[in-house]
């Protein structure tokens, strides 16, 4: 295979891809700082926790951040930039499956009525022209899938294109992100040690109450108030794991409710349909997660 270095390839600018407006996140430790060393030093990093406690939202809050980082940093740097002179990190998100193939990251020939024409997958477009590829739930793709991703993870940086029969060169600015959620492990779908030694993680677990009830006032529009006790109800919730839920309720569930509530639902009937019913499917767990919901919601 011959080798494509990216400086060969003409500069274009990922504009569909930059976060333009500064997303919503609370940090709850040093992941903020850790991430920004990972991004200079080019370490892929994996992101594990529950779902729904933020991995995504940190992902593009990290690719806004960045960009106002290198904008201050080096004011003269090729990158896609706003009004404000705000250099953009791209961010190209994959949401993984099980009947995703590499050419669905890497890319593949179409034929038109011209001829043949190559069209780059985001993992090429990521590597070749720089930016955050961002696997989400890596364990839901294929095994021979997420191996193609192992060169981009050590110190050649190389990303194979069989199909083309090239090897390309990642780009300064690319970094390799992935995510998953280690209460979802199986004996078929788990995180091969060959893959989770590639990177460096950082766990993401439900915030405190203080930070959750924040992030629910201003997600959903509650007041303080009902966003504390929303905040109170996803803590009392979790703790009910033991009682046939497989996993406790969400930051996303928690504003899901706070935004029925808003808009005129009852906090006992908003909790029920976007909290109790979303969770599970058992009576018992069900009558269970209730009793919560009415000692808080009297």
């Amino acid at each position: 295979m011959s080798t494509v270095k990216t400086a060969d390839v003409k500069e274009i600018r990922l504009e569909e891809y930059v976060i333009r407006t500064e997303p919503y996140y609370l940090p709850q430790g040093d992941e903020i700082s850790l991430f920004e060393v990972a991004y200079h030093e080019k370490l892929p990093v994996l992101l594990k926790g529950p779902t729904g406690v933020g991995k995504t939202r940190f992902v593009e809050y990290m690719s806004w951040r960045l960009g106002k980082t290198l904008t201050t940093a080096k004011p003269k740097e090729k990158a896609d930039r706003d009004n404000d002179g705000h250099v953009g990190i791209p961010l190209l998100t994959v949401a993984c499956h099980e009947d995703m193939t590499a050419s669905d990251l890497v890319g593949r020939y179409l034929i038109e009525e011209e001829g043949t024409r190559w069209i780059d997958g985001p993992l090429t477009r990521a590597v070749r022209y720089g930016g955050i590829c961002y696997l989400d739930e890596v364990v839901e793709a294929r095994k021979d899938t997420t191996v193609l991703i192992h060169p981009l993870t050590d110190h050649r940086r190389i990303l194979a294109m069989e199909k083309r029969g090239t090897i390309m060169e990642a780009h300064e600015g690319f970094l390799m992100v992935i995510s998953y959620n280690p209460g979802y492990q199986t004996a078929l779908k788990d995180l091969k040690q060959s893959t989770r030694q590639r990177f460096i993680a950082l766990e993401f677990d439900f915030p405190p109450k203080e930070i959750e009830a924040k992030v629910v006032a201003h997600e959903s529009g509650v007041d303080s108030e009902t966003a504390w006790q929303l905040a109170k109800l996803g803590e009392k919730v979790r703790n009910l794991r033991e009682h046939g839920l497989q996993e406790g309720a969400s930051t996303r569930l928690l504003i899901y409710a706070g935004k029925l509530i808003l808009r005129g639902v009852s906090p006992r009937r908003a909790c029920k349909v976007a909290i109790v019913d979303a969770l599970t499917d058992d009576a018992q767990a069900q009558r269970s997660v209730q009793e919560v919901v009415t000692s808080i919601f009297e």
